[in-house]
């Protein structure tokens, strides 16, 4: 029995959740299914691996030239609150939950096979990374509210998982056909919920309302229409404001020895840098794992459709990246003085990693429905709710409030939040706890009943 689990382990923590191992080993499965010719696999593993890495080097770069705002910012304000990054949870949730989370993960993702190929709902995750962090929040959750420990914390989180898996990328789906053109992929990323809420919320507006990407620029400003170019420009006015503010605090705290003013050209040049990375290995990956995954398609789980990390739409309207980022900070920022009035026992600092990936994000789905207004107006009020609902989360999270850290993105401050309440209600049992749990069987069930004709949703533009 302790090699079964040392063996299902061994396949969490390293195979699973890498991301890069994880989509080499689904382009080794579909070239082998397809017959490509030996080089053409071996190249094609390697060129997706590499792909990937790149795509993780970048994010890196990316985080290492905006990260510092985090502290600067909790020096404007003056607070010492809780910082909502993934990153930052991550230590304590593998401490205490690392081999559960994992083989939940692991069970999770069987049975999202399994569902993908017996139900009309044909995802497959793969963004080996966020499959972890969840498995490991929906882990915490559960042994925080019900209790639960052992294989019954292990079978439920599976359960819960496997649904995750596969639905979170089906409630994406129209909308990444919107912003791809009718690429067969989806997103799998914990900002989904608010990808989905910017999309739908793009609705509101006029079909005529123009596209971020259509805004004419003078020549003279025409270096805004580079992707890297805006990106620089756009947060070098951000960083200068916040070190004039902070000159001291940044002189001697966070620059490292740097002038405050070269310090942040500089911040704001990595970030662009880390930007051109990422979108140089979104582009190596997708063109080997498409083609690859068609094998997977055809034989193992006809219609397939697999679900990538958010990077891989930042090609496609990267001004509605800009505006997306941009609009969800605010709202935090917003978001985070409401809490301060209102005097909450937790303050949710800005988080300026969710921001970007998730709120730039959510601005291209905005984007592909409503324009540049789509782009703005769901990313901001998303940012509101993200701070709100995160502060209302951390009751459920066990000792992990008392870390200082939380996990970040808008899935766990809506849905997510949702989840640890109604397991709280369980857990607390009585006539609400069965109530709950009958509900949630029940809506489990109905979502499955009526995605029977989800098929027919696939190729309809909503």
């Amino acid at each position: 029995m302790q090699v079964i689990l040392d063996i299902l382990n061994f396949i969490g923590e390293q195979l699973l959740s890498s991301y890069s191992i994880v989509l080499g080993l689904v382009a080794l499965v579909g070239l082998l299914l397809l017959k490509k010719p030996f080089p053409q696999i071996v190249s094609g593993v390697i060129k997706t691996i590499v792909g990937v890495i790149i795509i993780s080097a970048g994010a890196g770069v990316l985080v290492g030239g905006i990260d510092p705002l985090t502290n600067i910012i909790n020096h404007v304000l003056g607070v010492q609150g809780v910082l909502p990054t993934n990153e930052a949870a991550l230590p304590f949730a593998l401490e205490k939950f690392g081999q559960i989370g994992s083989l939940v993960m692991v069970g999770g993702f069987l049975l999202n096979l399994l569902l993908a190929r017996f139900t009309k709902y044909k995802f497959i995750y793969l963004t080996g990374h966020i499959m972890l962090y969840v498995s490991l929040f929906v882990v915490i959750v559960l042994n925080a509210t019900i209790g639960l420990e052992g294989w019954k914390l292990w079978l439920a989180g599976t359960v819960v998982m496997g649904l995750y898996f596969t639905l979170m990328p089906a409630l994406n789906y129209p909308g990444t056909k919107d912003v791809t053109g009718g690429e067969k992929f989806s997103v799998g990323h914990t900002g989904d919920f608010s990808y989905w809420f910017s999309y739908e919320v793009g609705k509101l507006f006029k079909k005529n309302t123009r596209s971020a990407e259509e805004f004419n620029l003078p020549k003279g400003l025409s270096f805004f229409r580079d992707t890297t170019s805006s990106l620089a420009l756009t947060l070098l006015p951000i960083f200068l404001i916040l070190v004039l503010i902070s000159w001291n605090y940044v002189a001697t705290d966070v620059a490292g020895g740097q002038n405050p003013i070269m310090f942040a050209i500089m911040s704001s040049l990595t970030f662009a840098a880390g930007m051109a990375i990422v979108l140089a290995g979104v582009r190596m990956m997708l063109g080997e794992i498409i083609p690859a995954f068609a094998g997977i398609s055809e034989k193992l789980v006809p219609g397939a459709v697999p679900a990538f990390d958010c990077p891989v739409v930042f090609p496609y309207a990267p001004t509605a990246l800009l505006f997306g980022f941009i609009s969800m900070f605010v709202g935090m920022v917003i978001g985070t003085a409401l809490l301060l009035v209102f005097k909450s026992p937790y303050v949710i600092l800005p988080g300026i990693v969710p921001a970007f990936f998730a709120g730039g994000t959510s601005g291209i789905f905005g984007n592909a429905r409503g324009g540049w207004k789509g782009a703005v107006t769901g990313p901001f009020l998303m940012g509101l709710v993200m701070q709100i609902g995160t502060a209302l989360l951390i009751p459920f999270t066990g000792e992990l409030f008392d870390k200082g850290a939380t996990f970040g993105d808008p899935f766990y401050a809506t849905a997510g939040l949702a989840f640890a309440k109604a397991s709280d209600l369980i857990g607390k049992g009585g006539v609400i706890g069965i109530i709950v749990l009958a509900a949630v069987v029940l809506l489990t069930v109905l979502v499955f009943i009526l995605g029977k004709n989800y098929h027919h949703l696939e190729d309809t533009k909503a």
